[in-house]
């Protein structure tokens, strides 16, 4: 296997908006969700999960 060089992509892309993070916030908690209900999970033990989430 040959080395490779490795570049950091954040100096090609700004600091996210406050806006881009609440979607994005938005969104893995969309995809949390929707996971632990095709998992079987009851809608009381999704709520609990998601508000030990948001308390953090």
């Amino acid at each position: 296997m040959a080395p490779v060089v490795v570049r950091d992509l954040r100096e090609h892309w700004p600091p996210a908006s406050a806006e881009e993070l609440e979607v994005f916030e938005t969104d893995i908690l969309s995809g949390f969700v929707l996971a632990r209900a095709s998992a079987g999970l009851t809608d009381g033990a999704i709520r609990g999960d998601v508000g030990h989430l948001e308390l953090g």
